[in-house]
């Protein structure tokens, strides 16, 4: 294919360069950069095919950049480039030559993009953002970022930029001076507070890029409220040193920031602090300077790098002897009128392994008595299949299903599920005589009996419904009878302890090659 030559400047060209007004952002940006290395960088997208003659690679290459930075559509770009002189003259086509039509300009973007070009010439980085530009009171070009492409929309960017504009040209704003200001300002305090508006707007990514959840949410307001902002709420972010962090992280450890605070008419949070708190707060300071970093308030992260304390992970199961107190302690509360909802909830939470949340928020219609599982809509990994066992199924098909009752678990009075689980198996604790069970002593506990008999990890982290389990994702619609297997024999065995009784030994499949006949 023949190639356009636009390297000699027509006598109209030299005629408008010579009354035109030099100076401006295109003509800076041709004089910065080595237009040469571009098109050695170039030169293998010129197609061999028949045709009209082609555009020079690098002119096609300048309109794209225009597109970036005005973001122009290709019809839009056509019409830019054919209409204004600066466009022209930056993409170095004379006057008297045609421009790329919109087509072209797609067919180049295409060619650039199959030769993995436009990551590496557009996008370096691999980001991409939205800008406005605008000139303030004294008749200074400003240009101020509006947002990331992707944690932003092209729509709200626009918005944002007519917004920025209107206030400049209606009030004499210089929005980015004000925000450089107010960055070089801001306190820990402050950041918190803008990191957790845009937790709440969906914008925070949690496990699997999804959006924290509202439990989630109210915990990192928590750890903010209780630890962060009394240690370091006054502090400018800019100033936050490597050594500030690590004193956090020791303060919290030390207990510095416990307190009992009341939270309701009858309620009260106790804060202590400790090795957990400290690595978790930890863990959370480092996601909030993290977001502070891609927001242009500071440049580097100063906790990435510095130690946490490891966040203990808890060891306390139950025996088979504690297991029997907690039985008989359940069978007497039966007896004594307890509140029903707090007992089967108990009684569920030993034989499945289940979270606190996923038992009070159970409803019927996830409950699948055939399929042997929990199909639970939403969890702490999202939806999750759980496989459960026979003594857990044959607990929920006895018990009194209200009509109309949506939740497994519905609440004493009103609508809703139950709210005092938490409290109920607290008091079932107490009345057994045992010492620091709490509620995820019993998935420990499940966990652990698994272990006894023989499962590997990767089938235990299917039966809780761990990130880790990949297992669980591949089951969604039939689980394996051998996991269904497992859940039935911990199962069986932890109801065994409870009871007194001998649990029944199930057979699991055999897995490998069939024999030859």
């Amino acid at each position: 294919m023949s190639r356009r030559n636009f390297s000699q400047p027509s006598l109209a060209d030299a005629f408008v360069k010579a009354y035109s007004r030099p100076g401006g952002f295109l003509e800076d940006i041709a004089k910065t950069f080595e237009w040469s290395a571009f098109d050695v960088i170039l030169r293998p997208l010129h197609s061999s095919s028949d045709g009209a003659p082609a555009y020079p690679p690098l002119t096609m290459f300048k309109i794209v950049l225009l597109q970036q930075w005005y973001g122009l559509s290709d019809p839009a770009a056509e019409e830019a480039v054919r209409d204004r002189l600066s466009f022209r003259r930056f993409c170095g086509v004379p006057l008297d030559e045609e421009t790329p039509d919109h087509s072209s300009i797609w067919r180049f973007r295409q060619r650039l993009a199959k030769l993995g070009l436009d990551e590496k010439l557009l996008y370096p980085s691999g980001k991409r953002a939205y800008f406005v530009d605008y000139r303030n009171a004294d008749g200074g070009r400003k240009r101020m970022t509006l947002g990331r492409h992707g944690v932003i929309t092209c729509e709200e960017a626009r918005k944002l930029a007519m917004q920025t504009l209107g206030g400049v040209a209606l009030s004499g704003d210089d929005p980015l001076t004000e925000r450089q200001t107010r960055r070089s300002s801001l306190t820990v305090a402050e950041l918190c507070a803008d990191y957790l508006k845009a937790a709440e707007k969906g914008l925070i990514m949690g496990k699997g890029g999804r959006a924290k959840k509202a439990s989630t949410f109210a915990t990192d307001r928590g750890r903010v409220q209780r630890h962060i902002v009394p240690l370091l709420g006054k502090r400018l972010v800019r100033d936050l040193t490597r050594a500030d962090v690590a004193k956090f992280i020791r303060d919290v450890t030390a207990g510095k920031t416990a307190v009992v605070e009341k939270t309701k008419l009858r309620g009260k949070a106790v804060v202590e602090g400790g090795r957990g708190a400290a690595a978790r707060t930890a863990g959370l300071l480092g996601g909030i300077l993290s977001f502070a970093a891609s927001e242009g308030v500071i440049e580097h992260n100063p906790a990435r790098g510095v130690k946490r304390p490891a966040d203990g992970r808890r060891t306390r199961r139950l025996t088979p002897e504690e297991y029997r107190k907690l039985g008989d302690a359940l069978r007497q509360a039966e007896e004594e009128r307890e509140t029903w909802q707090g007992v089967a909830g108990s009684r569920l939470l030993a034989l499945t392994g289940c979270r606190l949340g996923e038992i009070v928020n159970l409803k019927w219609t996830e409950v699948d008595d055939a399929g042997g599982c929990f199909r639970l809509e939403d969890s702490k990994e999202g939806a999750s299949t759980r496989p459960i066992g026979r003594p857990a199924l044959d607990l929920l098909s006895g018990l009194e299903r209200e009509d109309g009752a949506a939740y497994v678990l519905p609440a004493a009075r009103g609508s809703g599920h139950f709210g005092g689980l938490s409290g109920a198996f607290d008091r079932l604790v107490e009345r057994a005589g045992l010492e620091n069970v709490t509620r995820h002593t019993m998935r420990h506990s499940f966990a652990s009996v698994a272990g006894d008999l023989g499962f590997a990890e990767s089938t235990i982290s299917a039966m809780l419904g761990h990130a880790a389990g990949s297992v669980t994702s591949r089951y969604v619609h039939h689980l394996d009878a051998v996991l269904i297997a497992a859940a039935d024999k911990v199962a069986r065995a932890i109801d065994g302890y409870m009871t007194g009784a001998s649990a029944k030994v199930v057979e699991l499949p055999r897995r490998g090659r069939k024999a030859k006949a």
